[in-house]
């Protein structure tokens, strides 16, 4: 005995092949997401237009007067010594008014710097390791030790008027070794321990004392009584760097 089924009627609509309904019913894909362009040029980062950005670039690198690839002038650059702080200018006019003991220019030691008295005290411990002497350590406590001294005393006998700060009173003690460096340059050439070096000592000595004491002197008016004192302290400090020429 056989079992029947009831099938329903199968319906194809006009047209024929169902394959082609299906294919018209299919969700024709979109397009892959397309961010909105930058109304503003200004924020080229927003645009996603290359020839904005190139707009972009161009016009920034006009702003700013001249290309962004470094095609810039150096001309109106300064130079490498002026952005060391390295003036050769104003080291020679300060070493010309050293040179010259007996009418001292104070006017070019109004700006302080220590590029001179580095070149100074360099040239000065050349000169010792060219007699047999290693004092590069020493010469250099010394002259932070003596310029600590001297600005110590000089404020304490200007009092309120004193207005020398210790980068101005170091820049002058080490202008002022300029005699002592040329003595210790000029006693490679003389006898050792002879009355001609003392005598030379004592001449170099009295020479930087003098142009030491002028400077500060100038630096304060009312400092003209207490001149004797501060030419004092010159000439111990001096005294001290000569000895180490001699000795």
């Amino acid at each position: 005995m056989t079992k029947e089924f009831a099938v329903p009627p199968v319906v194809f609509p006009s047209g024929g092949n169902p394959s082609i309904v299906n294919i018209q019913k299919r969700r024709v894909p979109t397009a892959p997401f397309q961010p909105t362009r930058a109304t503003n040029p200004s924020i080229p980062f927003m645009s996603f237009d290359i020839g904005s950005v190139t707009t972009a670039a161009t016009s920034s690198s006009t702003l700013y007067g001249g290309p962004i690839g470094g095609n810039t002038s150096f001309e109106a650059e300064e130079p490498l010594l002026d952005e060391l702080g390295i003036h050769p200018d104003q080291i020679r006019k300060k070493t010309l008014s050293i040179l010259n003991p007996v009418h001292v220019n104070a006017h070019p030691h109004r700006d302080s710097d220590l590029s001179g008295p580095v070149l100074y005290y360099v040239a000065f411990s050349l000169f010792q390791l060219l007699a047999g002497k290693i004092q590069f350590g020493v010469i250099l406590g010394w002259i932070v030790i003596c310029s600590m001294f001297l600005y110590v005393v000089f404020n304490m006998l200007a009092g309120r008027t004193g207005n020398l700060d210790l980068h101005r009173c170091a820049s002058i003690v080490g202008y002022c070794i300029l005699p002592v460096t040329v003595f210790s340059a000029v006693s490679l050439c003389l006898p050792a321990d002879g009355v001609v070096s003392f005598v030379t000592a004592g001449l170099f000595v009295l020479w930087s004392a003098r142009v030491c004491t002028s400077l500060l002197v100038q630096s304060c008016p009312d400092c003209d009584e207490h001149g004797g004192l501060i030419a004092y302290a010159c000439f111990l400090i001096y005294t001290l760097f000569a000895m180490l020429v001699v000795f």
